[in-house]
C-alpha cells in the first residue's frame, strides 16, 4: 500500500500548518489546542520545514521563554523531509526510522497534499497485518 491510498479522502484544507512569519507563541497555541506534535510549516504556498515540539524544547533549553517571541521560521526543522503519494507505507516507515522523524508532508507537484504521522503509518500496517492474518484463518479454517 502507498501513501496516497492513506490520505485519501482527506482534503488538504484540512491540514493545521502555521507561516514562516508566525511566532513560536503561536505555534505552541495550536499544537496544545489540537493536541498534535507537529506542524508543516508553509512560505508561499510551499512546505519550508517542519515546527515540532521538539523544536521548542530544544529553544526553551537553549535561550528560555524568549524564544516563545521568535519566528517560527527561525526555530522550524528545515529543509523538510517529504513523501509523494506513490511512496510505499513501509518506505515512509523506513525513512521516518532512519532520520528518526514522526511526520512528513505528502508532496504532489510541489504542493502539499497531505501530512502523515508515524502513527498513520505505524495503524495502517497494523490493520494490514490484522487482515492479512483473518484471511489465513480463513484459509485454514475452510481449506
Amino acid at each position: 500500500m502507498n501513501i496516497g491510498t492513506l490520505i485519501e479522502g482527506r482534503a488538504s484544507s484540512d491540514i493545521i500548518s502555521v507561516e514562516v512569519g508566525q511566532t513560536v507563541r503561536d505555534a505552541v497555541r495550536i499544537l496544545a489546542d489540537k493536541r498534535i506534535g507537529a506542524l508543516p510549516v508553509l512560505e508561499q504556498g510551499r512546505v519550508a520545514g517542519i515546527f515540532s515540539e521538539r523544536d521548542v524544547i530544544h529553544r526553551l533549553a537553549e535561550e528560555g521563554q524568549s524564544c516563545l517571541d521568535s519566528r517560527v521560521g527561525d526555530v522550524m526543522t528545515s529543509p523538510a523531509i517529504t513523501v509523494e503519494r506513490t511512496t510505499l507505507i513501509d518506505d515512509a516507515l523506513a525513512l521516518m526510522t532512519r532520520r528518526r522523524i514522526r511526520h512528513l508532508p505528502v508532496i504532489e507537484s510541489e504542493a502539499m497534499c497531505g501530512f502523515i504521522s508515524i502513527g498513520d503509518l505505524v495503524k495502517s500496517r497494523f490493520d494490514e497485518v490484522q487482515h492479512e492474518a483473518e484471511a489465513l484463518r480463513d484459509y485454514i479454517t475452510h481449506a
